[in-house]
């Protein structure tokens, strides 16, 4: 099992930034694919951005495309989420994920394996 620690939430205003970040445990950090995932209240958990170890291929949803960048620290065993631009419908419980197959697509939260406890992020208008 893969223990996940999420950092770097809080509470920002519309048009800031914020890094979020998230240190994984394990020695194959490198062969995982890691994913960034956010729940807003009474919605589902939405896939928002992912990178595959297989392929170094990076992905993100159409709703971050842009503003968010996701960035990987294998020395550190850690993974980064650089969030710009943000909005009120940003606000959210933030996830990081491992999938340990080394693929990250579909974005999907039922394909990955181990999860951070999440950081809140809430963007004020």
């Amino acid at each position: 099992q893969v223990q996940l620690v999420e950092s770097g939430g809080g509470l920002v205003q519309a048009g800031g930034s914020l890094r979020l970040s998230c240190a994984a445990s394990g020695r194959t950090f490198s062969t995982y694919a890691m994913g960034w995932f956010r729940q807003a209240p009474g919605k589902e958990r939405e896939g928002i951005s992912c990178i595959s170890s297989r392929d170094g291929d990076t992905y993100y949803a159409d709703s971050v495309k842009g503003r968010f960048t996701m960035s990987s620290d294998n020395a550190k065993n850690t993974v980064y989420l650089q969030m710009n631009r943000l909005k009120p419908e940003d606000t959210a419980v933030y996830y990081c994920a491992v999938d340990i197959t080394g693929w990250c697509f579909p974005l999907l939260p039922k394909r990955y394996d181990d999860w951070g406890q999440g950081t809140q992020v809430t963007v004020s208008s």
